[in-house]
């Protein structure tokens, strides 16, 4: 079943200067963007209520607390928020997560329960873990974190809930993280940039640019720290896709992008996101194009 999404994504062209930036630091890459290595405000297949991760999820890594000060670094003074897709607890509260929220142009559900690997290792479980991991770097430059939630309830939030987290923190950028859960062959990461979007409590028209920049900036890292090639079935191969049906980017007041790290369906991609070396790829890549994108 698919994420969030009630209707068909519309994909919009990609800015020249975007694929431009991205085949620019695909240059710098020893692995370059070949080889090896879904989307809504969740985006992928169902996974089955009874599936039950294969790859151990490392401890969350806790945050500085209220009295302890973060260290200082090039990104002090910056507020990121991490926005973990879905939650595990999600699939026991199916009443709860299908209820429709206003998205602006529309209205779509709460949240869904997000996809799986074929072996049953969920896309809620790796989100979580890539974003401890995300966390844990950013922090250590002095970034102010937070994420929209910890699986510290009992289901979502919200995806209308998960933009104004987002945007009541004053986010310098929010980064949701994902796996996808296409069709086997499908392989690579994309980056979801909002679309100029304007209508009910939707208006992108003043984030779009920043959003571009922090997704092309994180999509360019990704390629370069993970060896990962930009998804071969969106994008048209710059790893970038822009999308007007998400209401964590339509309802967002700040730069926020979404970061789909690759297709849990596929067994080759599968392989890398059950790996927890890769994972720590993974999070270093998008941390290290949020600190450009922050720092340019």
């Amino acid at each position: 079943m698919p994420y969030d999404d009630s209707v068909p994504p519309t994909r919009r062209a990609r800015p020249l200067l975007l694929a431009a930036a991205l085949a620019a630091l695909c240059l710098t890459t020893v692995a370059g963007c070949g080889g090896s290595p879904d989307t809504t405000d969740g985006v992928g297949a169902d996974a089955s209520p009874s599936a039950t991760p294969t790859a151990p999820a490392s401890p969350a890594s806790p945050s500085p607390s209220p009295a302890e000060p973060l260290p200082r670094g090039p990104l002090t003074g910056r507020t990121v928020v991490i926005d973990p897709g879905h939650n595990p607890r999600n699939r026991e509260h199916t009443k709860e997560i299908n209820e429709k929220v206003d998205i602006g142009t529309g209205r779509k559900e709460c949240d869904t329960t997000g996809t799986s690997t074929d072996a049953g290792y969920p896309e809620a479980r790796f989100t979580l873990d890539v974003s401890h991991r995300l966390r844990e770097l950013l922090q250590a430059q002095g970034a102010r974190v937070q994420l929209t939630h910890d699986e510290d309830r009992p289901f979502g939030p919200c995806i209308d809930e998960r933009a104004r987290i987002g945007n009541e923190a004053k986010a310098d950028a929010v980064v949701s993280v994902h796996a996808d859960g296409s069709a086997v062959g499908n392989r690579g990461f994309h980056v979801i940039l909002p679309a100029a979007v304007k209508g009910g409590g939707a208006d992108t028209s003043k984030i779009v640019k920043s959003s571009a920049d922090l997704g092309a900036r994180i999509a360019g890292h990704f390629v370069r720290t993970t060896g990962s090639a930009p998804s071969n079935y969106i994008g048209g191969g710059t790893g970038l896709d822009t999308r007007n049906d998400l209401g964590g980017l339509n309802l967002s007041t700040v730069p926020k992008v979404f970061v789909e790290c690759g297709n849990m369906r596929d067994p080759k991609d599968a392989a890398l996101l059950i790996s927890a070396s890769w994972r720590q790829k993974a999070a270093q890549g998008m941390a290290d194009g949020i600190a450009d994108h922050l720092k340019g």
